[in-house]
């Protein structure tokens, strides 16, 4: 069975963003529509990120559907680092406020949906979040940034290191570039960085 597989799946990738007693928000790439009548959506969060307790505790969101024109700078601001230990719209200006207080993103994107929790779905490492819609728009008129978009064109390849073979043995995240030493990766290990799972790491002897 080959895990990469997985990659072939069509989807895009966004920034969830939520509000309690300050703003946060995360990337996600889960999001699509459920229903159109009601209009609903679901997207799965890790449980993990600040985020998801954020949105349990609110139930209110804004979902900015990353652009074509989204920089790397964007991925690592909202992806790998956490709200728990930074404030990430301390110094971010590139926003506004939805209707519901939470935050619009408006530098890479090209839309926004907000929406109301309506249900929850406990998926183990994830919850699965299904939304009424209670506003959305079009920021700009530029492609959605799809998955494989991303990894051929946003994320920067890995530099090649000329370095004396030590034998060791390391499991480098394709997402984020974490590096994990040893013989095996755990089946259940998740990258600390970006949260993905094993299938998106590669074993690379130096």
């Amino acid at each position: 069975m080959n895990p990469k597989t997985m990659f072939k799946l069509s989807y895009g990738l966004f920034v969830l963003t939520a509000k309690t007693t300050k703003l946060n928000g995360c990337i996600t790439n889960t999001a699509i529509q459920v229903t159109s009548e009601p209009n609903r959506i679901s997207f799965a969060v890790n449980k993990a990120n600040f985020t998801h307790d954020m949105l349990m505790e609110s139930k209110e969101f804004t979902i900015s559907i990353l652009s074509e024109d989204a920089d790397f700078e964007l991925f690592k601001h909202f992806g790998f680092q956490s709200g728990r230990d930074v404030d990430k719209f301390a110094d971010f200006t590139d926003c506004r406020l939805a209707e519901n207080g939470t935050a619009i993103i408006t530098r890479g994107t090209n839309a926004y949906i907000s929406g109301k929790v309506w249900q929850t779905v406990d998926l183990g490492t994830h919850t699965l979040f299904i939304a009424d819609v209670t506003d959305m728009d079009i920021l700009t008129d530029t492609p959605s940034a799809t998955y494989t978009y991303y990894q051929e064109h946003i994320k920067p390849k890995p530099e090649k290191v000329v370095s004396e073979k030590t034998g060791k043995v390391v499991w480098r995240c394709t997402v984020c570039g974490y590096e994990y030493e040893g013989e095996e990766l755990p089946d259940d290990f998740i990258c600390p960085i970006c949260k993905h799972p094993k299938a998106d790491f590669e074993r690379i002897e130096k």
